[in-house]
């Protein structure tokens, strides 16, 4: 994280991480207590750790070093593959029952992430092909956690499984900001506040009271439809990135374009073919 008028770095993108996941961990960590007294450890203790790794920690590392070698449009773009990783494990893995109209919509998106991706070098993408695929690994262990949330841990109250999933990586994130040296940024960086706040607003706002209201959509609806919310993404991420004077080319575009169309043809156009038959 760099302080826009100097363009000193303030904390690099793993200490960003790590204090995200600390700091949103221990804001929910009061109220995972008298969850974990009540649930059945035995029965949702695996769960919640892909929950908590592999919806919310891992992602977290993955997306800011992402970030240091490829855009934010890109980046949030990128992200367009949380509904069809969410499809392809649901089918895979919990054998979640789709539509052959939905399998023709995760081809068509699939096509449109391999056009996006392999078009990564017409990007004014300063890393390497790693850092892209650090966001589609991000997006695979977002699906993993989407379903698991949906189909193991049933009856669980959103509210508990955000704050348990969190818990979990407590100590991981308190040893990861330790050893990542980020109290000597706290103590001796005299902008570290220019860099802190924002981090705080990320972990309180945008990801411990977020992901509580993103569990309530996935208990109320299914797997699917709540991945969905992610192509959102794209479209705010491209605005913010032209904002701040990122480029975006037409090839992008369309390849966003045929996700989009995977979308539709996934979500919305089961129902359209329900209601004319």
């Amino acid at each position: 994280m760099f302080d826009k008028a100097t363009g000193e770095l303030i904390f690099s993108h793993s200490q960003v991480a790590a204090l995200r996941m600390f700091i949103a961990a221990a804001f929910l960590f009061p109220l995972a207590l008298p969850y974990w007294r009540k649930i059945n450890v035995r029965k949702y203790l695996i769960p919640l750790l892909i929950v908590g790794f592999f919806g919310n920690f891992f992602p977290a590392f993955l997306f800011t070093y992402a970030e240091t070698g490829v855009s934010s449009g890109l980046a949030g773009m990128l992200n367009s593959c949380v509904p069809i990783f969410t499809i392809i494990i649901g089918y895979g893995i919990f054998k979640t029952k789709v539509l052959q109209v939905q399998i023709v919509g995760v081809a068509i998106g699939t096509i449109g992430i391999i056009w996006l991706v392999s078009s990564a070098s017409s990007l004014s993408v300063t890393g390497t092909i790693w850092h892209v695929l650090a966001v589609v690994l991000a997006t695979l262990f977002y699906a993993t956690s989407l379903n698991t949330i949906k189909y193991k841990l049933v009856g669980v109250k959103p509210l508990a499984i955000t704050a348990m999933a969190f818990s979990t990586t407590l100590p991981s994130s308190a040893m990861f900001v330790w050893t990542q040296d980020t109290s000597d940024v706290i103590m001796n960086n005299p902008m570290m506040w220019r860099g802190l706040l924002p981090i705080l607003i990320l972990a309180i706002i945008g990801t411990a009271l977020s992901v509580i209201l993103f569990n309530y959509l996935i208990a109320r609806s299914s797997a699917i439809f709540a991945s969905s919310v992610t192509y959102f993404i794209p479209i705010v991420a491209i605005i913010i990135g032209l904002w701040d004077g990122e480029k975006l080319y037409l090839q992008q575009m369309l390849a966003m374009l045929i996700i989009l169309i995977g979308v539709f043809t996934v979500n919305l156009l089961p129902k359209l073919l329900k209601k004319t038959s």
